[in-house]
C-alpha cells in the first residue's frame, strides 16, 4: 500500500483502525502540558543553577528525562500541528505556516481518542495561532476549552481522560526586570553562545527563567490537583514546549537555540522513573505515542514514532537523527513570503539547507512588522540591543543572510558557530548529510523538493497586518 495516503482515505483508515480499541480497558489517562517558547537546558532537572522548576523535575524523576528532544519545526503553529498529527509540517498543506489554518482532513489525536471513547479538553493555548474555522473546525483542534479545575473535578469516574493544558509562557512581552525583582541572579546565568554576554541580555534571560517559573508553578498545580482527586495513577504525563527561546538566532531557526526542548514524561505504575534518555526524539512522535499508550495502533501513515518502547524501556534507541524545517514564520518580508529551511540534526553534525538564501532569515531590515525590522525575532530588549548595538560575531549570525547549506560539528562547535560546509575536510560528511535530507525530502513528498513548494507562498496569512 503507498505509504502516502489521500487525506480523505488516510482519515477512514485512523478511524477502522481505532475503533476495534475504543471499548479497551484499563486504558490510561493522557495529560499534555505544553509550554510556549521554553528552551533546553532551562530546568531544574537539567542542571540549570538560576531557574527553579519543581514540577518538571517532579515529573523527570518519576519518569523519564529526554536530553535531545527536537521539535518539528521551530515556530508554533506548524510545531503543534505536527504533534497532533504525528506529520512533519510540510505534509501538512495550510498548516505548515504559522498563522495559518490546520485542515480538519489530517485526523488529530485528541479527535481519535474522542472517538475512542475519552473525555477530552484543553486550556490555554492549543493549536496556534491561526484560523481553525478556516480548517474546518468548530473549536481548536487540541480540544474544547475547559478549565483544567473544572474539567477534573468533574470527570465521570469510567472514562478515561485526554487533557492539553498549553501555557502562553515563558512567551514575550515580559515585564522588564520581572525576574530580578523575583530574585533570580543575573550573574549565574550561562548565556547561550550565539548571544553577546552583557547585562542587557542576563537581565533579558533572568525574565525568561521568571516565565518558566509561572509556568512551571500552574504545572505544579494542576499535579497538585490531580493527586488530590487520586487521578494521578495511570495517567500518562508529557511535560515539554513548542520551540525554543524567544531570542536571536533561537526561536524560528532550526539551530539547537530554536529546535531543543525540555521533555519529560511520566506514567505512575507503569514506567520506572529516575532515568535519563539521550537518544534523539522529534516531537512528532506524541501523536503516536499517546495512541499506543491508549491501545491505537499507530497508523503506519504517521511520521511520528510511539515512544513506548524507550518509555518502558524495551528499547534503548530510538532516532538516529531528527529532521527539522521551517517556511514562514512572521510576517517579516515583502509579499509575506517566509525563508524555507530543512535540516538533520545527527550526534556529531547539524546539516541546513537554505531554500532561499537571496532572502534575510530573521526578517527584511527595511519592513516593519509587529515584531519591528527583522520581524522574525519577537520584540524584546536582546533584539533591541543587537539591532542597536551591532556586536560581532553576534549581528551576523542573526541577522545576516546565509549561504545556501550550513554544516556544523558539533565535537568541535556544541553551540553551532562556525560553519564548515566550505571546508574540503569535510566534504564526505557534507555529501552523507545532503543525501540524508535529499532522501527525507523525497519519501515524505516534500513540496519543496526539486525546487517547489511555491505554492506555499500563497497560503492565507491570518496574523497582524503590520
Amino acid at each position: 500500500m503507498n505509504r502516502y495516503l489521500t487525506p480523505l482515505f488516510f482519515s477512514l483508515l485512523l478511524l477502522a483502525t481505532h475503533i476495534a480499541y475504543a471499548q479497551k480497558k484499563d486504558r490510561p489517562n493522557i495529560l499534555f502540558v505544553l509550554a510556549d517558547d521554553w528552551g533546553y537546558p532551562h530546568a531544574g532537572a537539567y542542571g540549570d543553577p538560576v531557574v527553579k522548576t519543581p514540577g518538571f523535575d517532579r515529573i523527570a524523576k518519576n519518569g523519564v528525562l529526554f536530553t535531545n528532544a527536537y521539535c518539528a519545526a521551530p515556530s508554533c503553529t506548524p510545531s503543534r500541528a505536527a504533534m497532533l498529527t504525528g506529520l512533519y509540517p510540510h505534509r501538512l498543506q495550510q498548516g505548515v505556516n504559522l498563522w495559518g489554518f490546520l485542515p480538519s482532513e489530517f485526523p488529530t489525536f485528541p479527535q481519535l481518542l474522542k472517538e475512542a471513547g475519552y473525555v477530552v479538553g484543553s486550556e490555554g493555548k492549543g493549536w496556534g495561532p491561526g484560523n481553525y474555522q478556516a480548517g474546518g473546525y468548530h473549536h481548536n483542534p487540541a480540544g474544547p476549552q475547559v478549565q483544567y479545575r473544572e474539567f477534573f473535578r468533574n470527570l465521570p469516574a469510567d472514562q478515561p481522560f485526554c487533557f492539553w493544558y498549553g501555557s502562553n509562557d515563558p512567551h514575550r512581552s515580559y515585564v522588564e526586570g520581572s525576574g530580578a525583582s523575583a530574585g533570580l541572579a543575573a550573574n549565574k546565568v550561562k548565556v547561550p553562545s550565539f548571544l553577546p554576554d552583557v547585562p542587557v541580555t542576563r537581565n533579558d534571560m533572568l525574565d525568561y527563567y521568571y516565565e518558566v517559573q509561572r509556568f512551571d508553578n500552574v504545572l505544579d498545580k494542576i499535579l497538585t490537583l490531580l493527586d488530590s482527586l487520586g487521578r494521578l495513577e495511570n495517567t500518562l504525563i508529557v511535560v515539554t514546549s513548542d520551540n525554543g527561546i524567544p531570542f536571536p538566532r533561537a526561536k524560528a531557526n532550526v539551530y539547537d537555540g530554536g529546535a531543543r526542548l525540555p521533555l519529560a514524561v511520566c506514567w505512575a505504575g507503569r514506567i520506572k522513573g529516575d532515568h535519563v534518555f539521550d537518544g534523539f526524539v522529534n516531537l512528532v512522535d506524541i501523536a503516536a505515542t499517546f495512541l499506543d499508550a491508549a491501545g491505537i495502533e499507530p497508523p503506519a501513515v504517521m511520521d511520528g514514532k510511539s515512544l513506548l518502547p524507550v518509555l518502558t524501556r524495551v528499547a534503548t534507541s530510538h532516532r538516529s537523527e531528527v529532521f527539522i524545517e521551517r517556511e514562514r514564520h512572521a510576517r517579516a518580508r515583502a509579499g509575506n513570503i517566509g525563508y524555507p529551511v530543512r535540516a538533520v540534526r545527527t550526534k556529531e553534525f547539524l546539516y541546513v539547507r537554505n531554500l532561499k538564501p537571496d532572502r534575510w532569515p530573521a526578517g527584511n531590515p527595511d519592513a516593519e512588522s509587529i515584531q519591528g525590522i527583522y520581524g522574525d525575532i519577537d520584540k524584546g530588549p536582546s533584539k533591541a540591543f543587537l539591532v542597536k548595538q551591532q556586536p560581532e560575531p553576534f549581528t551576523t549570525l542573526a541577522l545576516h543572510k546565509r549561504p545556501a547549506e550550513e554544516l556544523y560539528d558539533l565535537r568541535y562547535d556544541p553551540h553551532q558557530l562556525k560553519n564548515v560546509a566550505a571546508d574540503k575536510n569535510y566534504a564526505a560528511a557534507l555529501a552523507a548529510l545532503r543525501e540524508k535530507v535529499d532522501s527525507w525530502m523525497l519519501d515524505t513528498k516534500d513540496p519543496r523538493r526539486n525546487g517547489g513548494g511555491a505554492e506555499i507562498e500563497l497560503y492565507p496569512y491570518f496574523g497582524p497586518k503590520k
